[in-house]
């Protein structure tokens, strides 16, 4: 039974179809942040999107908590403020839509799942491989419940599948990425959930509304950055620690051999940077705000340079920690990936950068080495082209990835049966 992001997912590509025409497709991105709401207007051309149009709009400190929207009205018109200076600079107006959705009680986890057959010498068909998936989503659906009931002290709260895909499938120890027509006794499928509670999908769903936009797809935003650098290579090898730091989370995917491990959030962004800057130096949030970018981009009074350090060392701390504790779950890894990538508007904050480059953090983790720090850039993004020349450094990275996914959903409903492969079949049943 399909659910009620599905049909409007069903619905909004049906429309899309119907009012494209020789000039293309186009797609919006909003990315609604703690801080600012960032929006992309791309055009589809073939297998690619080409950004179109760029927008920002300043969001207010009551209108999100933690990376989830607390007051609809208010967020909705800072999605219009960001969209009117995106399709202005485009020269189109765009309905289609991509929002990602965030906060620390959205769960992304790997989990994996044996099933033995009951004929081994029947050659596997992609109804049996459906069913299997189905059987594995059920119990992550499980799984992240509980998650979220521990954390709020034993409520349970309605959650809903927002994105999955699959990490790795085995046929009696054998590696295969195509399972159909093979033999064999045991299969093992290790498949990325992640789950979001309906309140804030459907804060999301009532943002579009309002706007008079088509819902494409909800995405859980770590697995957005995960999906803008892996792109839609089959083969892909890129092993990589993914950190988008917002203004209300930190987000953090882990990548191992081209597969989404998992995905964490805790709510420590770059708000709480600034509140510490507040706090300490007893002056009010803009006044901190002022300090901590003037701080980034050297522009701070230089005699209160160390005040503003001093003030951020015990935050950073913490922020350490809340990396350290979300990696500490990734113990189904033999090593961590050393590769550590950076971006959104938070990262910004050089002592971040500078805590995980010269501390000795990592050591009670499992690193082969030493992890390198680095930014994610917008042309490291696969498959996303900025024509607009806005586009210079990591934080719009995030909104890129939603292009990523919305890029995904078009061409997973665009193949006909007969076409698809099995590959597609079991993408488009992922719904990544």
């Amino acid at each position: 039974m399909l659910s009620k992001l599905d049909k409007l997912k069903e619905s909004s590509l049906s429309k899309l179809k119907n009012r494209s025409s020789k000039k293309g497709q186009y797609i919006v991105a909003l990315d609604i942040g703690t801080e600012n709401v960032k929006a992309l207007v791309g055009r589809i051309e073939e297998d690619e999107v080409k950004i179109v149009g760029v927008g920002r709009a300043k969001q207010g400190l009551q209108d999100m908590q933690a990376g989830a929207i607390a007051d609809i009205t208010a967020v909705t018109a800072n999605c219009n403020n960001a969209l009117a200076e995106a399709e202005k600079q485009a020269g189109v107006s765009a309905r289609a839509v991509i929002i990602g959705i965030a906060g620390e009680l959205v769960k992304g986890t790997t989990i994996s799942v044996r099933v033995k057959r009951k004929d081994s010498k029947k050659p596997l068909e992609i109804t049996e491989v459906e069913k299997i998936i189905e059987l594995v989503q059920k119990r992550a659906f499980q799984q992240a419940k509980q998650q979220i009931a521990d954390e709020l002290g034993g409520k349970e709260v309605d959650i809903q599948l927002v994105n999955s895909a699959l990490v790795q499938m085995e046929i009696d120890g054998y590696n295969v990425t195509n399972p159909v027509g093979f033999q064999g006794k045991e299969i093992t499928v290790q498949l990325y959930t992640a789950f979001a509670p309906m309140i804030h999908i459907g804060a999301l769903e009532q943002v579009a509304n309002q706007l008079d936009m088509d819902l494409l797809a909800v995405a859980a935003e770590p697995f957005s950055v995960a999906r803008s650098v892996i792109g839609d290579s089959d083969d892909s090898t890129l092993s990589a620690i993914l950190m988008d730091v917002g203004g209300g989370t930190t987000d953090i995917a882990v990548l191992n051999e081209g597969g989404v491990q998992g995905t964490h959030m805790f709510g420590i962004g770059g708000r709480a940077f600034t509140r510490a800057i507040a706090k300490e130096m007893d002056i009010d949030f803009a006044e901190a705000e002022r300090l901590k970018v003037g701080l980034s981009d050297g522009t701070a009074p230089s005699s209160q340079v160390e005040k503003i350090e001093k003030s951020l060392e015990k935050t950073v701390d913490v922020w350490r920690s809340g990396i350290e504790l979300a990696l500490e779950e990734y113990e189904q890894l033999e090593h961590l990936p050393h590769n550590i990538m950076l971006c959104g508007g938070g990262s910004s904050l050089e002592e971040l950068k500078e805590e995980l480059e010269d501390s000795d953090w990592y050591r009670e983790l499992p690193f082969a080495r030493k992890p390198s720090i680095h930014f994610i850039t917008p042309d490291a993004v696969v498959g996303i082209e900025d024509t607009t020349a806005k586009l210079h450094d990591h934080t719009f990275v995030t909104a890129m990835g939603l292009l990523r996914v919305g890029l995904d959903t078009i061409a997973q409903s665009g193949e006909s049966a007969g076409d698809e492969k099995v590959s597609e079949k079991i993408n488009r049943l992922l719904r990544i």
